[in-house]
């Protein structure tokens, strides 16, 4: 007999919760903006240096503040109400479209506000994941997942193409203020959407013991991690429980099983650009279509328990068919190939979900979902960095094959965090 826990959720009962459909919308406009954002961004440098080099830099500055926002201020999310956190970071977005559109800055400038205004958006993304679990128990917050990660492949796709369109029609400045908008939009949405829920410190009892309390039994994961401190600012209570996630075993083993597969897969699809020159934007369209069609797959067709026994199987086989690339594939090669690794390597870290809500206290949940988000991120951009390196030391084709066997190496490194059981 079906237990409940064993029952796989539906998308109709994940769209008859108003506030996750809140969720959803306000993702959307979240990655479709940011996308048409990083091209106004990137043309309005180009349009004032003239340099490739530049506007590239400010294509991918997405990724810095996340290294700095999720080291020093990821605390936030457990001290401040999600609902106004979320709100917050989309009106700081929208007036930082609206400066970069329409003040005049110089490039310098340009690029430090979006640095600056960034900071916080690690805090903000894990307010929003952390919210998730309690909107959705059960297996739908897995699949509440899966709908989120179709979102940001499809609203990536979506935004660049509808980005293509604005600034063909309005220009740079006219694209950040469409962006402004959606931010203002997806405000409004929230809070209105939401209920007003309190952070996860207002929770805390007042008459609990010592203030280094440590949280055991249901929902905490049986985890040694120290929940709350003796006070002290945001950066040092971010620091001390990041460390304190970082040295817990399970938590630890969880945390790099969902950041370095899929960071090696990311280094790989940063080579395509150069191994394939213009039309890599076809395979990087099969990437997103391929994240897509596994995250669908993998979240409604699979078993609460099938996908925690697909996650090692899909990890590794992420890595194989960029073997393939030691070939030297032509353009539909090489997307078909992109494809099939997307398809496995976006949808592994589905089955570690569970598991990663059942290992982290709920006292410190947001911070412990703004850690992954932040070291994906992080990931991202240092596998992506190592593999350019390579591929000017060899050659991109190679630099991809080599990418393969990195994402293959760790996930054998890591069977068992990416298995079901005890980690």
């Amino acid at each position: 007999m079906t237990t409940a826990r064993e029952r796989a959720a539906t998308y109709r009962e994940l769209f008859a919760v108003a506030e996750f459909r809140t969720l959803f919308a306000s993702f959307a406009l979240l990655i479709a903006g940011d996308q048409v954002k990083a091209l106004a961004l990137s043309a309005l440098v180009y349009a004032r240096t003239g340099s490739p080099g530049l506007s590239a830099a400010a294509y991918m500055l997405g990724f810095l503040p996340y290294v700095v926002g999720g080291t020093f201020l990821l605390s936030l999310a457990d001290r401040v109400r999600p609902r106004t956190l979320m709100i917050v970071g989309e009106l700081v977005r929208a007036g930082t479209c609206l400066l970069l559109a329409f003040a005049g800055l110089p490039v310098w400038a340009m690029l430090a506000l979006v640095l600056a205004g960034g900071l916080f958006s690690p805090v903000f993304m894990a307010a929003r994941n952390a919210l998730l679990p309690a909107l959705l128990p059960g297996d739908a917050f897995v699949l509440g997942r899966s709908v989120l990660s179709v979102t940001a492949a499809g609203g990536q796709v979506a935004g660049l193409a509808a980005g293509g369109g604005v600034l063909a029609a309005t220009g740079p400045a006219g694209a950040l203020a469409a962006t402004a908008g959606l931010s203002a939009v997806a405000a409004v949405l929230l809070r209105l959407g939401l209920p007003d829920v309190p952070a996860r410190g207002e929770d805390e009892g007042e008459g609990e013991g010592e203030a280094g309390a440590r949280v055991r039994g249901p929902g905490a994961g049986g985890t040694g991690v120290r929940t709350r401190g003796a006070g002290g600012g945001t950066v040092r209570e971010t620091l001390r429980v990041n460390r304190a996630l970082l040295a817990d075993p399970r938590v630890r083993g969880l945390l790099l099983a969902q950041w370095l597969p899929v960071s090696f897969l990311t280094g790989a699809e940063a080579v395509l650009i150069p191994y394939l020159g213009g039309t890599a934007g076809v395979a990087l369209a099969a990437a997103s279509a391929g994240l897509a069609a596994g995250n669908l797959a993998v979240g409604r067709l699979a078993s609460p328990s099938g996908r925690e026994r697909l996650a090692l199987p899909l990890a590794a086989l992420a890595g194989v068919p960029l073997l393939g690339f030691v070939l030297r594939p032509g353009l539909a090669a090489a997307a078909l190939l992109v494809l099939l690794a997307t398809m496995a390597g976006g949808s592994y870290a589905l089955g570690l979900q569970r598991r990663f809500v059942a290992a982290v206290p709920e006292a410190v949940a947001g911070q412990a979902f703004g850690l992954a988000g932040a070291g994906v991120m992080t990931g991202q951009a240092l596998a992506a960095a190592l593999a350019g390196a390579v591929a000017e030391a060899i050659a991109p084709h190679l630099a991809i094959a080599l990418a393969g066997l990195a994402v293959i190496g760790c996930s054998l490194a890591l069977r068992r965090h990416l298995s079901p059981g005890p980690a």
